[in-house]
């Protein structure tokens, strides 16, 4: 099995930046997409962004242009750099790997257990 571990929430205020981190336990055999999911004060969760091993990115409309996911296939490790964080954006924050650890078998969804943005004045 496999853990992913996210890393970077805080206490920020309007406008601020934060740069959240995720990094996996092992290698994975194969990865097809790592993206960022986000879960909303009695919300549910929901999708933040996504990028493939091509380097194709997508967003959710809220965050375009503020929000840029990166990452690191070898690692693997992937990244979630948040600008101009508004009260909105406050939310438990997910990575999520979907892959193969091995060669056996077929793609699975692997998720981390969040880390904790909150921006308040």
């Amino acid at each position: 099995q496999v853990e992913l571990v996210e890393s970077g929430g805080a206490l920020v205020q309007p406008g601020e930046s934060l740069r959240l981190s995720c990094a996996a336990s092992r290698l994975f055999f194969t990865i097809e997409t790592m993206a960022w999911y986000r879960q909303l004060p009695g919300k549910q969760r929901e999708f933040v962004a996504l990028m493939d091993t091509l380097g194709f990115t997508n967003y959710t409309e809220s965050v375009q242009g503020r929000f840029t996911i990166s990452g690191d296939n070898r690692k693997p490790a992937v990244y979630l750099q948040m600008n101009k964080l508004e009260p909105e954006d406050t939310a438990v924050y997910y990575c999520n790997i979907f892959g193969w650890l091995t060669e056996l078998g077929g793609p699975m969804n692997y998720w981390g257990k969040g880390t904790l943005v909150s921006v308040s004045s």
